[in-house]
């Protein structure tokens, strides 16, 4: 009888399984970890970015926004003049969120590319291009067997939620940014442009008259609560640059707060508790956007701390409202220890942010911002999330 030849042996789909190795099974288990890790990191970072109502610290989006601004702090550096500076800076937070947006793609991307190789597919370049044909729900590369395709169809899923987030996200910022736009607009018909303390305090003494200014305050008393709430809410929209390159939410904002300081210290008209209240919320919406990026401050300064307005740049204020007609009170020491008192609970947060949005000139804010660039970085004072 001829010898029996080897004998043949079907081999079960799922026996190739049992033939990988120890090594093979640890490699696709690490890969399954490090996927998952990935889209969770991306999908936690996008829901505090884009859902998440209030300012919470994520690394993701302050690295993004790290690297573009160092990026175009190398830029600005080389501009011949402010309107220069205005115009690449304008472009700074459109090009950061756009490329946080592609991050977190890029990264559910990656992650779920390591999910596929762990669930069997042969190759990595495979298994990305199913996950990139997955997330982007462009369908040329396919898989067959249903755990695969259930994740397939979560990719597809997520990829679409981002896009939905960001289109809901941006109409809901520039909403924000229209409110804040529109009284910092309004300011210069009563502040002149650039916007200033003493322009604002003439021009009231001109036309309304001093009765008036409680209806400012209690302007810009909610105007301070809206920004303080959309501007930690939204990191990005403090980089948001006005639509004229004169004008600043920063310096509109330092003029409002200075010239209530002015009218409570120095102005002699009945003392009207609406400047007091707009002015505390001035310097606590700034000091809780300072915190938001990092920026420090002191929390509790002591009413004759210095400030970075001088007592002859005061006296000199002083000296032209009464020129033009404002009636000041006779003590100019206490006027000034007054001003000084209220002026210091604002003084570093103002400069700051005039320093970091790199706010136009105007006097008693940006005009003297760059002293504070010494003590911190703007390009480390990015959104926390």
């Amino acid at each position: 009888m001829p010898a029996a030849g080897p004998t043949s042996v079907a081999v079960r789909p799922t026996a190739c399984y049992l033939r990988l190795t120890v090594l093979d099974l640890l490699t696709r288990a690490l890969a399954l970890a490090v996927g998952l890790a990935l889209v969770a990191a991306a999908l936690r970072s996008a829901i505090r970015t884009f859902v998440l109502p209030r300012g919470v610290p994520d690394p993701l989006p302050r690295a993004v926004f790290l690297a573009v601004r160092a990026l175009f702090d190398l830029r600005t550096r080389r501009a011949r003049d402010y309107a220069e500076r205005d115009r690449l800076m304008a472009m700074f937070a459109p090009v950061s969120l756009l490329l946080l947006v592609a991050v977190y793609i890029f990264l559910a991307i990656l992650g779920y590319t390591a999910l596929f190789w762990a669930l069997g597919v042969d190759s990595w370049r495979t298994a990305f291009a199913i996950s990139g044909s997955s997330m982007l729900t462009l369908g040329f590369a396919t898989v067959e067997d249903l755990g695969k395709t259930v994740v397939v169809f979560t990719e597809a899923t997520i990829g679409l939620t981002l896009i939905a987030l960001v289109i809901s996200y941006l109409p809901t910022m520039y909403s924000a940014f229209s409110r804040r736009e529109n009284a910092v607009t309004t300011l210069e018909v009563r502040a002149g442009s650039p916007p200033s303390a003493v322009e604002l305090i003439k021009r009231y003494h001109r036309i309304h008259g001093f009765g008036r200014l409680n209806e400012l305050w209690a302007q810009w008393e909610v105007w301070f609560a809206d920004v303080e709430e959309t501007h930690t809410s939204f990191g990005a929209l403090s980089f948001f640059r006005s639509p004229q390159p004169e004008h600043s939410w920063v310096t509109a904002a330092g003029a409002v707060l200075d010239a209530a300081a002015l009218v409570n210290a120095a102005v002699d008209t009945p003392h009207d508790p609406q400047a007091d209240l707009c002015i505390r919320a001035g310097y606590l919406c700034f000091r809780h956007i300072c915190d938001f990026f990092y920026i420090p401050y002191e929390p509790d300064p002591k009413p004759d701390d210095p400030i970075s307005v001088a007592r002859f740049e005061f006296e000199a204020a002083c000296d032209e409202m009464a020129a033009a007609g404002v009636v000041l009170k006779p003590d100019r020491d206490a006027a000034w220890r007054a001003f000084n008192g209220w002026r210091v609970n604002y003084d570093r947060p103002l400069l700051s942010l005039a320093a970091l949005t790199m706010a136009p000139l105007a006097p008693w804010s940006s005009d003297r911002s760059l002293r504070v660039r010494s003590h911190f970085r703007p390009s480390a004072a990015v959104p926390r999330g």
